[in-house]
């Protein structure tokens, strides 16, 4: 059902790439169903449907959304408790804005991942992905937006998420001027300004001065935001933060960069891990698995993951241990990401061959080290988080990382997490986790086995204390502070008008 709203009451949009559901059409009923989205943000921005008035702006990405939008002639539609409005982009278009510049260029840049001698190639391609692909893709998430929101009466606050939208402040404002809030947020790390040397100039510069036309911009750490600082004054020469660590001054605007760092939906876990369903699929991965010890990694499979070097990390530990042979299984649960673009496709191959080498040299009649279940299934993960032994986390970079929190939150062995000191959550969770770095396969293997050899009582206590900070700041804790924020500045500027006025 729709909510009441009163002309006082905030509208809060959200853009993303990918939305909050997904529809299919039933081939013996042809009716259209909705399948609630996966993936950190559709968990994260699904809960504030009941607390906030929202308007979800997506792309459609399937025949079955586009079905929806005809059907309903694009007009934004109630799906459960929020309304949902999509684009359909032309499907070229579509694929050189996601498929060439947002992934992989952008993503490869924020996580470090190029190899600078060999890749990227910006050539003309490139140049047309980003002119008839990303800023056509962006202009049209904005038309979609103001079309809505042009007319309201009541405090707009346009939340766009991600590396998919650093166009969308600029198109938002040069139409809407400064009548609504626009303060992104960035799921993934942002870098220092080294790593922005990839893109040329005109890109860099379009990019960053996009994000400056919004009020402030939401990152998942101090780091991030710091860096995002950084880059601005590094690159743009009107850009000057005057010895500010979290804020920018560009063409008379000040643009704060705040760090507000991702939770997930404690209420929710907790009720999915505990449904009958999620009982079932952990009976079934227990008896499937057998009575071994779990060293268990969830993940996408995403070159940042760090997947090859966790399982030769697992190989040195069952090489170095010789004790945890036939008594500790790993256990990952990945699913596929992106793999339409080449080094994904890549990287999946690395993951088999290297779980392939384990269970070559140490299997036995009864024993297979390495077990691997692609597929998204998110009570299977669930379920799986329950049991572990270890939980290893161990990305090259990472925005956050919830499974980290999620694990943490519903694990019922009082497992040991062993945490990537570049993941976002460390800043959080690193007081009660096993820190390693990402590049040292050797102090990774020696973390697991300090995991699988920790007393009891300190591996209770550090359990104990890794689930009250994910219970004690939720998600809907982490949107709050951002409409908070975004309502307070909107008074701000209304304060501002009235005193120039007078």
């Amino acid at each position: 059902m729709s909510r009441e709203t009163t002309t006082k009451e905030p509208l809060i949009v959200i853009a993303s790439n990918r939305g909050p559901y997904s529809f299919k059409v039933n081939e013996e009923t042809k009716e259209l169903t909705a399948t609630r989205g996966a993936g950190g943000l559709v968990t994260a921005l699904g809960a504030i449907g009941g607390t906030y008035d929202v308007l979800w702006v997506a792309a459609a990405l399937g025949k079955g959304d586009v079905e929806w939008v005809r059907e309903h002639k694009g007009q934004p539609q109630v799906v459960d408790d929020m309304r949902i409005a999509m684009i359909v982009p032309e499907r070229r278009r579509y694929g050189l804005y996601y498929n060439t510049i947002a992934n992989p260029l952008l993503w490869f840049i924020q996580h470090e991942l190029w190899d600078t001698p060999r890749q990227p190639s910006i050539t003309a391609s490139t140049w047309e992905a980003w002119r008839e692909g990303y800023v056509a893709i962006n202009r049209q998430f904005a038309d979609a937006i103001i079309d809505v929101v042009k007319d309201s009466e009541r405090p707009v606050l346009i939340f766009p998420q991600d590396y998919h939208l650093y166009l969308l402040p600029h198109f938002l404002r040069e139409k809407l001027g400064d009548k609504v809030q626009i303060q992104p947020f960035l799921h993934i790390p942002w870098p220092g300004p080294d790593a922005w040397r990839i893109l040329p100039e005109q890109m860099r510069t379009e990019l960053l001065t996009s994000l400056l036309m919004s009020n402030r911009i939401g990152f998942q750490t101090k780091t991030d935001a710091f860096n995002f600082v950084q880059t601005c004054r590094f690159y743009l020469p009107n850009a000057h933060s005057y010895g500010s660590r979290d804020s920018i001054e560009f063409q008379r605007r000040t643009v704060s960069a705040v760090g507000y760092p991702i939770s997930i939906d404690v209420e929710r876990v907790e009720e999915l891990a505990s449904a009958s369903s999620t009982r079932l699929i952990r009976e079934h991965l227990i008896s499937s698995i057998g009575d071994y010890r779990i060293i268990l990694r969830v993940d996408r499979i995403e070159p940042s993951k760090n997947i090859v070097r966790g399982l030769e990390a697992f190989r040195a530990l069952l090489q170095a241990h010789p004790e945890h042979r036939g008594k500790v299984k790993m256990l990952a649960l990945l699913v596929p990401s992106r793999m339409e673009v080449e080094e994904y496709r890549t990287y999946l191959g690395r993951i088999m061959s290297e779980a392939g080498r384990i269970n070559a040299e140490f299997s036995d009649a009864f024993y297979e080290p390495v077990r691997i279940i692609l597929g998204q299934n998110y009570e299977r993960a669930l379920a799986a988080m329950q049991f572990f032994d270890v939980l290893l986390v161990n990305p090259l970079t990472d925005g956050m990382n919830l499974v980290a929190k999620e694990g943490a939150l519903v694990n019922q062995r009082d497992g040991v997490l062993v945490l990537s000191e570049f993941a976002g959550a460390i800043y959080e969770l690193g007081e009660h986790v096993l820190k390693i770095s990402p590049f040292d396969v050797y102090g990774t293997a020696e973390a697991m086995h300090q995991a699988l050899t920790m007393p009891y009582e300190e591996r209770a206590q550090r359990a104990a204390a890794l689930r009250e900070i994910v219970q004690r700041a939720g998600v809907k804790e982490w949107f709050s502070r951002q409409v908070d924020d975004a309502l307070a500045g909107m008074d701000r500027n209304r304060t501002q008008e009235t005193k120039a006025e007078a």
